[in-house]
């Protein structure tokens, strides 16, 4: 309860709730916080939540289907956080929100769907409930081989080993890794999933669990640096593994990419094409990674790539954080993220969004079908991009 003790400051609290900064991006031009844009009710904006949580510690209003429903409806993007005007409070937005959610598990109150995710977690070792022999299989006719002591292990995560979307960016990433000449390695069948989702929906049991078996497989194999292709994987790793003991040098794909570039270890010929990209929450709020991924992309010649109206801090998310990718408590309404998303990229005329993150790339890539734009708009992670821009070494 470290972090709810704080939302006792009945005064932050009630000026937290009537502010509502937290709801927009810098330039206040839309809604950016997408539970909100999704039900336009304030109980579902930031500070909505904080003053139903409030009241639900102090005993105003019970624990219920429907207040577990708004709790677990924050996809976790950060955007609070970077709008909070009140500097003293606004690092514990998202964590608040975060105990709340883990006091909920405690309670055995969650949505069906968060239930059925920890279940698949805790039995199948990934939310597909698909077995552990095929977690490797992505990787085939990738030249990757199993870590034996390189000097990189490549970790695929959840959604890259077993999503059809997902495994296309693996490969894609795989194939550029080995035929670049780093020294990578993957673990394969015995990858086991990151942890990410499991924390940020608040079951902390069994977060300990997996994060625990990942940091003995890490040392025991003797693991010192992780590339990563999931975002998630990437901010779980990095903020969270270290208070377990698991410290390591974690980068994602992007900007190991990006240096092979630089190095010339990847040569690329004209790719005349409009392009624009996504920016993952986890990758830019939560870690601050902007460059990368558009120094790959400006390298490729003759591609042009042009920004959406919201990027880079102010991006929207695709409303895959927090869980919703596998518990789609948000829905595929209109105003649902992944839709208003799409519809700003094909504003900028772009063909081609590019992705970093794989739960991004199913998100927008269902987006792009319910919208209709098949026919305009192409989802594709950048690997796969710099894939077709590629020269033979």
């Amino acid at each position: 309860m470290t972090y709810i003790r704080h939302i006792e400051h009945e005064n932050i609290v009630h000026r937290c709730f009537r502010c509502g900064y937290c709801k927009f991006p810098a330039d206040y031009s839309d809604f950016n916080c997408p539970s909100y844009k999704a039900f336009g009710w304030d109980t579902y904006s930031p500070g909505g939540r904080m003053w139903l949580t409030r009241a639900w510690l102090a005993g105003e209003i019970e624990t219920s289907e429907r207040f577990a429903e708004i709790m677990f409806s924050c996809v976790g993007c950060d955007n609070c956080k970077d709008q909070c005007v009140f500097p003293k409070f606004k690092d514990f937005l998202p964590e608040i929100f975060q105990e709340a959610r883990a006091e909920l598990v405690n309670e055995g109150r969650v949505p069906p769907g968060v239930r059925d995710y920890f279940k698949a977690i805790a039995v199948s070792g990934n939310p597909y409930k698909l077995p552990q022999s095929e977690r490797g299989k992505w990787a085939e006719g990738t030249g990757l081989q199993p870590y034996t002591n390189q000097e990189h292990l490549f970790y695929t995560g959840c959604v890259g080993s077993y999503d059809e979307v997902g495994q296309k960016m693996a490969k894609s990433v795989g194939k550029l890794l080995a035929q670049s000449g780093i020294s990578v390695g993957i673990l394969g069948n015995e990858e086991t999933c990151d942890g990410n989702e499991v924390r940020a929906m608040g079951e902390m049991g069994l977060f300990a669990q997996l994060a625990q078996a990942n940091i003995e497989k890490f040392k025991a194999k003797g693991v010192k640096k992780i590339i990563t292709l999931d975002p998630h994987a990437l901010h779980v790793f990095k903020k969270d593994y270290p208070a377990l003991g698991g410290k390591f040098k974690v980068l994602h794909y992007t900007e190991v990419l990006a240096e092979l570039i630089k190095k010339k270890k990847i040569k690329l010929k004209p790719y005349p094409v409009k392009i624009t990209y996504h920016d993952p929450c986890y990758l830019g709020r939560h870690q601050q990674i902007y460059k990368a991924p558009r120094e790959i992309l400006a390298a490729i010649p003759k591609a042009e790539l042009v920004e959406m109206r919201r990027q880079g801090p102010d991006a929207f998310c695709c409303g895959g954080g927090g869980g919703n990718f596998f518990t789609d408590l948000l829905g595929t309404a209109e105003d649902s993220a992944s839709r208003v998303r799409v519809r700003e990229a094909v504003d900028t005329g772009a063909q081609i969004i590019a992705v970093a993150c794989p739960n991004c790339a199913k998100m927008l890539s269902d987006a792009v079908k319910m919208e209709n734009l098949e026919d305009r708009l192409e989802v594709l992670g950048i690997a796969e991009i710099l894939a077709k821009a590629k020269k033979l070494i």
